[in-house]
């Protein structure tokens, strides 16, 4: 048997520099990830730093995640019908046991930990967490190599996708198939594993069972029981060998750099948050271990911006936010744009994502969310409006509503120094009349904002999605949907069902401040997250929620082992076929230019285009019919100042290109 070895020792209960020691591997790494792992240490070293919360802490926890789920969590009805689950009374044995401990009689830490991670993961929603305190809350436990699942003949298999730079193993290689985990079949394994998560749904489950084999982020959940894993495989040549490979601890990883800068902690979008966090935590560690070249090419991008420089059509200035290319498939060469995270800064997300869809090619764009944990949800609902002529409807929440619900809302109106949410007090405040049980529904993105920029995009457009889509990725994917943008292309059957606004514990507290508040400070760095606010659909699908209903594909690919080890290529192909589908493209330039202080004109040349509506701030000014694909407008002013013109076109009586400009 081969052997990875890791070795560590602790003689304290802190982990000092001098007992710090990592895989040789690791050391090997690319110069530009090195220094990221210089923390790294063994598990057994690790857990020798183990904390030890007291009586009077672990009670007052079990009293805060009482407070937010019987009081704010926002899809308690919802997780009790679909569910069967009862995660208050949990609540409350727990704290009567408690209640009648002894403080001498305490069980480890570590069972408090894993029966109130277990209530939490009752309710199957990943935006309602407990997390972890010191040292467990900084930390994330991995193994070098990835691991992903295709099909083949029907049958689900699982593969090593991608090894860290620097692991060394004559067998254990990139492409290698997995037969067993510590001796257990991988198939049971992974089903095993996915017990201890909240995925929405059975998809959601078992992506979120295969994603976190190899990594485990401690915040969320707590360490492996096992030291390290004895890996069954198929070697390249078709036989059977085992190799044992140590699990590692890092501290987490920080954000992109510059523009990628990520906003998941900032205050200033606290309130605005759609993001599986787990997920978002993983997907840092593997673009350290998997894709260091993209680690360095965020800090190039960032000196880059830093000093004014040009950047070529499609590199990115986020290139931990976005990929873009062309991409060549059996039915012709279409744009291809990866959006991994929409955790990014709102405006600066939205300029590049329409500077890159419009340097792409325009005759077919895929769009590819897979593995996209949300972020912001303006990000989401801002960027619809470039790919449709259509009007965007932001989806609407709601909270359910509670006293304490109601009293957050009354606090924190216009004069709010973090939310306004006034329009949510009315119906809250007649909800004992009515016996509503949640309040009226209003957009967190502003509807104005969703339609200020208009169309960039005017060829088709496909979405790619997976089950680990989720949050502010489920509110994209829903609005893709629903405004009948273009087909989505599952790579499973569902999305991740994430359809909420997360709040954090210390949100709440900033919100409902004072000595007498009902949120306390909570022990060593512990935290909460809470769905708070419901997303539901628009359009013919208006009103369902999101939550654990996710967004079913209008068109499913079962990846395949050809995707996983050359570029996605039977998934893209797939891809272009549905943009062939929907050919010729509609096609829309506008070339806009100034006679005089109070006229403009504008050359417009289209493809499937038959007339041409001219809006001046709102108001129709012309209609004029497209001859052999090309039209002339003349535009006079109607005030010296800014004007808005819109420019819709018709393929005859149906609405296929909105473009809007300042002139």
């Amino acid at each position: 048997m081969a052997k990875a070895k890791v070795a560590g020792n602790s003689k304290n209960s802190k982990i000092g520099s001098e007992h710090r020691k990592s895989s040789a591997y690791l050391k090997r790494m690319s110069v530009s990830v090195r220094d990221l792992f210089a923390g790294a240490v063994d598990l057994t070293t690790f857990l020798g730093a183990a904390g030890n919360l007291s009586l009077d802490e672990r009670k007052l926890l079990v009293r805060q995640a009482l407070i937010l789920i019987e009081q704010n969590y926002v899809h308690l009805p919802l997780k009790r019908a679909m569910h069967a689950v009862e995660p208050v009374q949990r609540l409350k044995l727990l704290l009567q046991e408690l209640e009648i401990t002894p403080p001498l009689s305490l069980p480890p830490e570590t069972l408090f930990h894993r029966e109130l991670t277990e209530i939490f993961t009752l309710t199957r929603d990943l935006h309602t967490n407990y997390l972890l305190p010191a040292p467990f809350n900084k930390m994330t436990a991995f193994l070098p190599f990835l691991v992903e699942d295709y099909f083949q003949n029907g049958r689900r298999r699982y593969l090593v996708s991608h090894v860290a730079q620097g692991f060394s193993h004559p067998t254990f290689v990139s492409g290698v198939e997995l037969v067993s985990w510590n001796g257990i079949p991988i198939e049971r394994a992974v089903l095993n594993n996915a017990q201890r998560y909240a995925g929405s749904n059975r998809e959601a489950q078992h992506s979120r069972g295969v994603s976190t084999l190899t990594t485990r982020v401690l915040k969320m959940t707590l360490p492996p029981d096992e030291g390290w894993v004895i890996v069954g495989y198929q070697t390249v040549t078709g036989k059977f060998a085992e190799v044992r490979i140590d699990w590692m601890v890092n501290p987490t990883l920080p954000s992109g750099e510059g523009r990628t800068g990520d906003v998941a902690d900032d205050p200033k979008f606290a309130h605005s948050i759609g993001l599986d966090l787990e997920q978002h935590l993983i997907q840092r560690m593997r673009k350290a271990l998997f894709s260091p070249k993209v680690v360095a090419a965020e800090k190039k991008a960032s000196e880059k911006v830093r000093r004014g420089g040009n950047f070529k059509a499609l590199e990115s200035t986020m290139p931990g936010v976005f990929e873009a290319r062309s991409v060549t498939t059996l039915n012709g060469t279409f744009g291809y744009l990866r959006i991994r995270t929409f955790a990014a800064p709102v405006t600066a997300f939205v300029e590049e994502f329409i500077r890159l869809v419009t340097a792409l090619p325009q005759n077919g764009l895929i769009i590819d969310v897979r593995g996209n944990g949300g972020g912001t949800i303006m990000n989401g609902e801002l960027i619809l409006q470039v790919l449709t002529p259509r009007r965007i409807e932001p989806e609407p929440v709601q909270f359910i509503n509670t006293p304490l619900n109601l009293q957050i809302c009354l606090q924190n109106r216009a004069n709010s120094p973090v939310v306004d949410l006034s329009a949510w007090v009315e119906s809250m405040q007649q909800a004992l009349q009515t016996g509503a049980i949640f309040s009226a529904a209003f957009p967190i993105s502003d509807p104005e904002e969703c339609n200020l920029i208009g169309q960039k995009y005017f060829g088709p457009a496909v979405l790619v999605t997976d089950a680990l889509c989720y949050s502010t990725t489920d509110f994209f994917a829903a609005g893709f949907q629903d405004h009948e943008i273009g087909p989505v292309l599952g790579a499973d059957g569902n999305t991740g069902a994430g359809g909420a606004n997360v709040w954090t514990h210390d949100l709440l507290r900033e919100l409902l401040p004072g000595a007498g508040s009902v949120y306390q400070p909570l022990p060593a760095g512990a935290g909460m997250r809470v769905s708070m606010r419901r997303g539901l659909r628009v359009g013919r699908r208006a009103g369902l929620p999101v939550e654990d209903l996710g967004i079913l594909p209008d068109e499913r690919h079962f990846m395949t082992k050809n995707d996983l080890l050359s570029d996605n290529v039977d998934l893209i192909n797939k891809a272009g076929s549905l943009l062939a589908a929907r050919q010729p493209a509609k096609a829309f330039t506008i070339s806009v230019s100034s006679i005089s202080p109070a006229q403009w004109s504008a050359i417009v040349t289209t493809q499937e285009v038959t007339r041409l509506d001219v809006y001046l701030d709102g108001r129709p000014i012309q209609s004029v019919d497209v001859q052999n694909g090309q039209a002339s407008l003349t535009v006079t002013k109607l005030s010296p100042v800014t004007n808005t013109l819109e420019v819709q076109g018709f393929d005859e009586a149906k609405l296929v290109v909105r473009y809007r400009t300042n002139i």
